[in-house]
């Protein structure tokens, strides 16, 4: 159905144009804020522009969902979408730091069929296909399979009080990088409870899934993509033997943002 080499080498480019725009790599960067505290940059543009051109030209029938594009109805006609984050991270991406990559998934009715990241910047490649396992630099991914929930391994700076009993490991700025962690048994467990959307988190949700982890919403519940509202209430990605135990510690927390 699709060219996995020639998506691989577009994948790859958008990292290249991404990488020589990054400050880490002691670039000039033009930077600004869509709104306070949701800051955007020019690479964000700039990949986002080719990935809509080189992926449309590759399969022209799919749709487009985007974060740095005006969402157009039109999409929730299409039984393909590209599902695409140009820069996920963009805050470690101004500020030089590695925690970056970008991000894309082909959705085939709701369901992620093809998700890679690339992060030029920690010389990663991170590919998976439904069905078919995951990798990493081509190297085949096992998720953790950790069975306790106290002493789980999550991507996070600090914790609070309540969650004492785990431990923290490197947190990069990029969800997408930190739920592939998971996947790379790197981490035990990664959770947001806030809205986001769709583009942060279907490329890596696939990954991990297809490496052996369980990736639900904050709630427990199977993702969806393509949706008229583009956004799920948070995620969850860990080792399977601790996902109950996970939304069990969450549950309260979960319901009181969502009021």
């Amino acid at each position: 159905m699709i060219d996995s080499a020639r998506l691989e080498s577009i994948v790859s480019e958008a990292g290249r144009i991404a990488y020589d725009l990054w400050p880490g790599a002691g670039n000039a960067l033009d930077s600004w804020e869509k709104k306070p505290g949701d800051p955007v940059c020019e690479a964000d543009l700039a990949v986002d522009a080719f990935l809509k051109r080189e992926l449309g030209a590759l399969l022209p029938a799919a749709g487009w969902l985007s974060e740095e594009t005006v969402d157009r109805s039109e999409r929730l006609d299409k039984g393909l979408i590209w599902l695409v984050d140009p820069v996920d991270g963009t805050r470690d991406f101004i500020r030089g730091r590695r925690g970056w990559a970008v991000s894309v998934a082909l959705i085939s009715e709701g369901r992620p069929l093809i998700g890679t990241l690339c992060a030029p910047a920690r010389a990663e490649t991170w590919q998976a296909v439904a069905g078919q396992g995951a990798a990493l630099n081509g190297r085949k991914l096992s998720a953790s399979t950790r069975t306790e929930f106290p002493g789980s391994r999550v991507p996070a700076h600090s914790l609070p009080r309540t969650d004492r009993d785990l431990v923290t490991v490197d947190q990069p700025n990029s969800i997408a990088l930190r739920i592939a962690m998971v996947a790379a048994n790197e981490a035990d467990l990664v959770a947001t409870l806030r809205w986001g959307f769709e583009w942060d988190i279907a490329a890596a949700g696939l990954i991990a899934r297809e490496a052996g982890a369980a990736v639900t919403d904050a709630n427990g519940k199977p993702l969806e993509y393509n949706k008229q509202n583009p956004r799920a209430f948070g995620v969850l990605a860990c080792a399977p033997a601790i996902h109950a135990a996970a939304i069990e510690r969450l549950a309260e927390r979960a319901a009181a943002q969502q009021k």
